[in-house]
């Protein structure tokens, strides 16, 4: 039997806290760890509640979300953290992406986007809003690649194939796993399986570092 993902909150807004403790306790296949006003004691939280994923409000008493998200990398990277915003705020994006925020959503997803973008997290994907995206494109300037001369095993600058390169690209422009499935016509899997070689060619852990560093080093 599969294990369910165990999901922890941190909102300092009541009513919304509520509603969003209501809406995971609600839902098969996940797990309330805990909600929580503040991230003051990320550290001792993560270690009693071991979550698997962790919805982190940036805005919050005594200690920011971003702050909170290092902490949580420091000592768990393997927690996925989903930043919630409620602005499209350039700055805290590209702070939060630093940190190494796994996604970032505004508070006004609708619930059923949220849900999946949890899943999408746990599959190791990188849920944003299309504005989000918008604004992570445009955090980081486009250079073209270093000219370097082709060679039969060289497709990229990264030694992409033709399809990792593709898949890149739908990446870079804020696809989702399932939407880049829909667009090339192949399975999830496939999908997953491509994105995990792409990590690898790129040495980076997630789809925030491969879009920032595709972005940084001109590969799309």
């Amino acid at each position: 039997m599969e294990k369910n993902t165990r999901v922890l909150i941190y909102e300092d807004n009541t009513d919304l806290r509520a509603s969003l403790s209501q809406l995971l306790a609600g839902t098969p296949g996940l797990e309330l760890a805990g909600a929580l006003g503040n991230c003051t004691q990320t550290e001792t939280d993560i270690s009693r509640l071991r979550p698997d994923v962790v919805l982190m409000d940036i805005d919050m008493p005594g200690m920011t979300g971003i702050e909170g998200l290092r902490r949580i990398k420091s000592v768990s990277p393997g927690v996925s953290v989903v930043m919630l915003t409620v602005f499209e705020d350039n700055d805290r994006v590209f702070d939060a992406i630093c940190a190494g925020a796994d996604g970032y959503l505004l508070k006004k997803t609708p619930p059923v986007k949220l849900l999946d973008a949890i899943s999408e997290v746990r599959a190791g994907g990188a849920p944003m809003t299309p504005a989000i995206a918008r604004q992570v494109l445009k955090l980081f300037p486009r250079t073209p690649p270093k000219a370097k001369a082709a060679s039969p095993s060289d497709d990229s600058p990264a030694n992409l194939s033709a399809r990792e390169q593709e898949v890149l690209n739908l990446l870079v422009e804020g696809y989702s796993y399932k939407m880049i499935a829909a667009d090339r016509g192949i399975s999830l899997d496939t999908v997953r399986s491509h994105i995990k070689k792409i990590y690898e060619k790129l040495h980076v852990r997630s789809m925030t570092e491969a879009v920032s560093k595709a972005l940084r080093q001109g590969l799309t």
